[in-house]
């Protein structure tokens, strides 16, 4: 996961790279949920996620929630194929809701 550019300030882009499955789940938790804490106005660019399931979802769930109790949103900017194929399975709206 790479985050950001230096010199951004307070505004950061959080870009997942290849899978965001329960294999990596572990790793990026922690990743993303700081990532979260460390910018003001945090960004989701899931344009390189390759896989993508239910954890990876869940994932999503808890930055998005930590973001909220922060007073912060966590929009994404980008999703891959595979992002948009499990939100269109489980009838979310990935446009609307996480703009």
């Amino acid at each position: 996961m790479s985050i950001g550019e230096p010199g951004q300030g307070a505004a950061a882009c959080l870009a997942v790279e290849g899978e965001m499955t329960i294999y990596r789940a572990a790793e990026l938790k922690p990743a993303l949920l700081a990532a979260v804490h460390a910018h003001e106005a945090p960004a989701l660019d899931l344009s390189a996620v390759t896989e993508f399931d239910s954890a990876g979802l869940q994932l999503l769930l808890v930055a998005r929630r930590e973001a909220a109790r922060l007073g912060r949103q966590l929009p994404v900017t980008a999703a891959s194929p595979a992002v948009r194929d499990v939100f269109a399975l489980l009838g979310m709206d990935l446009e609307g809701a996480w703009a």
